[in-house]
């Protein structure tokens, strides 16, 4: 059984998007969650093999809108080792 490492980073609204894009390009990603820098969640994307562009859209589309909203949050990614 595959084990999950978690690493959190803390980032601007306006680097969020680029972020994102970074993590799902590593593949290894199997979540991310979004917070804001008190630990409110925002959203989990859970991510699996085999995302392809037409279900990574929306999720950009909802980064988006959360990176307009705050100057900074955390993202937290569980990784498959």
């Amino acid at each position: 059984m595959a084990k999950l490492k978690e690493e959190k980073y803390e980032i601007r609204g306006e680097d969020l998007v680029k972020k994102f894009k970074a993590l799902i390009k590593e593949g290894n990603v199997r979540r991310i969650t979004i917070s804001d820098k008190k630990g409110k969640e925002f959203v989990t994307f859970p991510l699996t093999l085999g995302v392809i562009g037409a279900v990574i859209a929306p999720m950009l589309a909802a980064v988006g809108a959360i990176a307009a909203l705050v100057s900074e949050c955390t993202i937290t990614v569980e990784r498959k080792t």
